[in-house]
């Protein structure tokens, strides 16, 4: 590639008339046409402009722990279980991390999304801790209905979200569940978790940790409600 268009593709904007019009110089004194100096010049003045906009978003992943692994002490367990995948609102599900200037109004981050479908995301967290519970006797992803689950679990994401109010910033989660029997879709327990918190600092990094910590918080309570409603049933069936 000539030279007058490396150099016209890597000068900065403070300088590029600058430039421009010393190469221009120099081109007529070397006898290079004026022509194809002045497409170079406007190939490597329309690069230097656009890519300097460009800005690429950021993504951020809900990083829960493992839970602890928990012995199992009780002698009656429900039968075997599976978890749909959760639903949520659509604003919750278009990629962007979501935040409310004010209770009535929803905002998106331009360059701040999730690198996972938050659906996804508080689905496995669910059957993470329901497995580690050893409320039932298995939890699996659910099949469609081609499998021979006693129980299916169905939930909705119904908020993941920073709050900004009276400029404090906080974040919201809220969760709901269902359990039915897979033969006749009686529900034998719903519940819904809402957990709110503060963020260590003002930051899309810290933010998303606290969503983190609050939808396991959140989880877990449903997790534990469930327990105390399934276990006493089947403990009364036998």
């Amino acid at each position: 590639m000539p030279l007058h268009f490396l150099l016209a593709l890597s000068v900065g904007k403070q300088s590029r008339f600058r430039f421009a019009l010393l190469t221009w110089m120099a081109a007529v004194l070397k006898g290079i046409p004026k022509n194809v100096l002045a497409l170079g010049l406007t190939i490597g003045l329309i690069a230097s402009t656009s890519c300097g906009g460009i800005r690429y978003p950021d993504y951020y992943a809900l990083n829960f722990p493992a839970p602890p692994s928990v012995p199992r002490t009780q002698s009656t367990v429900a039968g075997s279980l599976a978890v749909r995948e959760f639903r949520s609102p659509v604003f919750l599900r278009e990629g962007a991390i979501v935040y409310r200037p004010s209770a009535e109004q929803i905002a998106f981050y331009q360059y701040h999304r999730w690198a996972e479908d938050p659906r996804r995301a508080v689905t496995e967290l669910m059957i993470q801790d329901l497995q580690a519970s050893g409320y039932f006797r298995s939890v699996d992803v659910y099949d469609g209905g081609r499998g021979s689950s006693d129980l299916v679990l169905s939930g909705t994401l119904e908020h993941l979200e920073e709050l900004d109010q009276a400029g404090k910033v906080s974040v919201q989660v809220t969760i709901s569940a269902r359990l039915v029997t897979a033969n006749t879709g009686e529900v034998v327990w719903q519940d819904t978790s809402s957990k709110t918190g503060t963020p260590d600092q003002r930051t899309i990094a810290a933010i998303v940790d606290e969503m983190s910590r609050q939808m396991g918080s959140a989880v877990e309570s449903l997790v534990s409600s469930m327990g105390n409603r399934v276990l006493p049933v089947s403990a009364a069936g036998q």
